[in-house]
């Protein structure tokens, strides 16, 4: 062997047992992530490209007929163009694409995509990109253009991740590299000629991808999960005051001696009150809103032992096929009592409302207390907490939390959540 075909060989072969690694981690990997799925693909495919060119290399000296070399170079540019949509396909499931722009995306990939493969086939029988005389391969003038569709489509995914707002520098860069590395890889080729830098340079590419992106979401995905577990219990706590447990077991107390009967449901609602709480902080799906809408019965029906008349609920829930994250909606109605309508001294009403419209199911919790002033709410700082951590569970599950309010009129509080 030749020194290039050596390093050519020592390339791919290391390219092989990386990707083994990575796709060995991938495939144990329980409940992958649709991204992780393309990647898994992705790599997989890239090996196959890599054991391809090894198997070609150890074929050549034995078959060195025009019809052998013009076979495989055919297949290895199709397989140049298959890892490219791939690529697209690994960028487009990690990538928030929007709609406007993802359907002609896919129809460009798809029609380039099927042109430029007809077009290396088309090679075999014309020679329009390269032949073959003698057993030595030739390129021709045109070869440039046998790339048009990798060069299309890796400057797209380049596009596509540089204007996401969703991504960060460091994923934006990962993809970059991947995408601009090959292509300088091919200058330094044409000058050392005969050695397979272009296949180096994908295998630090892979491994930017991996570790920048794939590796990295990992983290920030354990770390956001950490952040809920944090929330989770901030929220249970600022639920389960010590102050309201104790005025809750004093009004069941008094009441023992007067109704033992009231006494003993009042008792059995503030245990079922503490139970759902205590549950939320390992609960980690959605819960049906129905069992949310007896949480928040449940309390109401504590507040309403103890301040009587002046704690007036209303429910008018005509939507309540759908589900909600688990203390949701009760810590929104205890704000709207506590903090609006027992505000004032003869109390007030609060409306719990749901409906449905073409693509979200909402919950509205309106109250004619106090209300605030609303410049004062800051959900992204440290006040507030009860509510920031309300607001960041919905937003968690992908719902939405709009709060409007007027002094001496009340506070109304959409929640809404996507079909």
């Amino acid at each position: 062997m030749t020194n290039n075909t050596i390093f050519n060989v020592t390339v791919c072969i290391l390219g092989v047992l990386i990707l083994s690694i990575h796709i060995v981690n991938l495939l144990i990997k329980k409940n992958k992530r649709k991204d992780e799925k393309a990647l898994l693909d992705f790599f997989v495919f890239t090996a196959v490209h890599f054991i391809t060119y090894i198997v070609f290399t150890f074929l050549k000296p034995i078959c060195q007929s025009n019809g052998y070399i013009i076979a495989f170079y055919t297949v290895f540019y199709i397989m140049n163009n298959v890892e490219v949509f791939m690529l697209y396909k690994y960028m487009k499931s990690y990538v928030d694409v929007p709609k406007k722009a993802e359907k002609p995306l896919s129809v460009l990939n798809v029609s380039l995509f099927t042109v430029f493969v007809a077009l290396d086939i088309i090679n075999v029988f014309t020679g329009i990109f390269f032949t073959a005389e003698n057993g030595v391969y030739y390129r021709s003038k045109t070869m440039i253009l046998s790339q048009g569709y990798q060069f299309v489509m890796l400057v797209t995914v380049v596009i596509v991740t540089a204007i996401n707002k969703k991504l960060n520098l460091r994923e934006k860069t990962a993809f970059a590299l991947y995408c601009f590395l090959p292509f300088v890889a091919i200058i330094f080729q044409n000058i050392f000629k005969g050695y397979a830098i272009a296949y180096a340079s994908i295998i630090i590419a892979i491994e930017v991808l991996f570790f920048f992106v794939n590796v990295q979401k990992n983290i920030d995905l354990a770390n956001e999960e950490e952040k809920n577990k944090e929330a989770q219990i901030k929220l249970m706590l600022s639920q389960i005051q010590p102050h309201f447990i104790y005025n809750a077991l004093s009004a069941i107390s008094t009441l023992i001696p007067i109704d033992p009967e009231k006494s003993q449901t009042a008792l059995d609602d503030f245990t079922e009150y503490l139970r759902h709480n205590l549950s939320s902080l390992t609960e980690k799906k959605l819960i049906p809103f129905e069992d949310e809408l007896k949480h928040v019965k449940t309390y109401v029906s504590i507040e309403k032992m103890r301040f009587g008349n002046r704690v007036n609920v209303i429910y008018d829930t005509a939507a309540t096929e759908f589900s909600v994250p688990t203390l949701s909606i009760q810590p929104i109605v205890e704000n709207a009592i506590k903090h609006g309508i027992l505000k004032r001294i003869e109390g007030g009403t609060v409306t719990v409302r749901t409906f449905e419209t073409a693509t979200a199911n909402v919950v509205e919790i309106k109250d004619d207390g106090v209300g605030f002033d609303l410049n004062k709410l800051d959900l992204q700082g440290n006040r507030h907490i009860g509510l920031k951590n309300i607001y960041f569970r919905i937003k968690k599950f992908g719902g939405d939390m709009t709060i409007k309010s007027e002094r001496n009129k009340g506070t109304e509080v959409k929640v809404t959540f996507p079909k």
